[in-house]
């Protein structure tokens, strides 16, 4: 696996996450409420911060290269988490998540994702190093998910959760209550242990988010093939998620064309992962498995500049738009009351 740091800096910053980990969890346990919107910014701010800061630590250990692909990969996972949170407003709306509690379910879904995202990270490493051709599906694969992510949806279809088969099986199998039970997985009803539908929460947001992973692992391999680097930009990513969900709120209907940013963004890397494949291609039926001289390498430094121009351009679009269309509706008239029956 292709490591550009020192295997005791890695340790040790794996160590420090997993601590952040555990203590942000503690803190989430023992007091469940709903944070304020200044809370919500505050934590927004130190994990952003924090993000800065560990890019220019690794810069400190390892030199540019590696803290370039860190802000890089970091930008993309975290820009490609905000399209979670469209997905987990409307899963904590389909369950009806009392309030109080909905950070904790994030908390314990972001955990899970982790855990299913590191796993997925590991064999993605090591079957890249094996199979440098698997660049030719990857890019394949995230230019097809651009292109779909580029499709606008249809009106009916915006504000529809479809459950996927995990959460079907497992409504069939455990023994479920339909209310809350103040954020305990379970509650006895007539002397019978049942499951609290928090248990469905928990998997629906952790399962949710592995599909997501679907499409970021392979990209953040399109910046990196450094494990350590491509666990610590999804640890920094999803960890700032679960307060930017309240920070954002309603703010998400705002970015209507962040879709098409984050399209660009996945377009673009699979299409440097395809000119990857083919430089150092190795199947033998493609040009006798030699590589491609004319495929060029894309420097990390123009990952970086796609990736913050088309964020920056499809935040910027969507706050005008939204501006403008406020401004639209103040404008027009008010409807006026249908006369009633008394007056006529």
């Amino acid at each position: 696996m292709i490591s550009e740091l020192p295997v005791a800096f890695e340790v040790i910053s794996l160590g420090a996450m997993l601590v952040l980990l555990i203590v942000d969890l503690l803190i989430v346990g023992r007091r469940p409420h709903v944070p304020s919107m200044r809370e919500s910014a505050v934590w927004v701010g130190f994990y952003v911060g924090l993000a800065v800061i560990f890019g220019g630590i690794v810069w400190g250990a390892g030199g540019a290269e590696p803290a370039a692909q860190f802000y890089a990969g970091w930008l993309m996972e975290y820009s490609l988490s905000v399209d979670n949170l469209f997905v987990f407003v409307i899963i904590m709306a389909r369950f009806a998540v009392p309030r109080e509690q909905q950070q904790r379910v994030l908390m314990v879904g972001i955990i899970m994702a982790l855990i299913f995202r590191a796993v997925f990270i590991l064999a993605g490493a090591a079957l890249i190093e094996q199979f440098t051709w698997l660049f030719y599906i990857f890019g394949a694969f995230l230019i097809y998910t651009a292109i779909q992510q580029a499709i606008p949806e249809k009106a009916d279809e915006q504000d529809d959760y479809k459950e996927n088969v995990l959460i079907r099986q497992m409504r069939k199998v455990l023994p479920l209550h339909h209310q809350y039970n103040d954020g305990k997985l379970t509650t006895t009803i007539d002397g019978r242990r049942l499951f609290t539908p928090l248990i469905i929460v928990f998997l629906a947001i952790g399962s949710t988010d592995v599909l997501f992973a679907v499409d970021s692992i392979p990209a953040i391999f399109g910046i990196t093939r450094d494990p350590f680097i491509v666990f610590a930009t999804n640890l920094f990513a999803l960890m700032g998620l679960r307060q930017l969900y309240f920070l954002l709120g309603n703010l998400l209907d705002r970015l209507v064309y962040l879709p098409y940013a984050l399209s660009a963004v996945l377009g673009f890397i699979g299409i440097k992962l395809i000119l990857e494949a083919l430089h150092t291609n190795s199947l033998s039926w493609i040009n006798g498995g030699e590589g491609f001289d004319w495929a060029p390498e894309v420097p990390i430094w123009l990952s970086l500049t796609v990736i913050v121009v088309s964020l920056a351009v499809g935040t910027v679009a969507s706050l005008i738009k939204s501006a403008h269309d406020a401004r639209k509706e103040a404008l027009e008239p008010a409807e006026e009351p249908a006369p009633s029956d008394a007056a006529q």
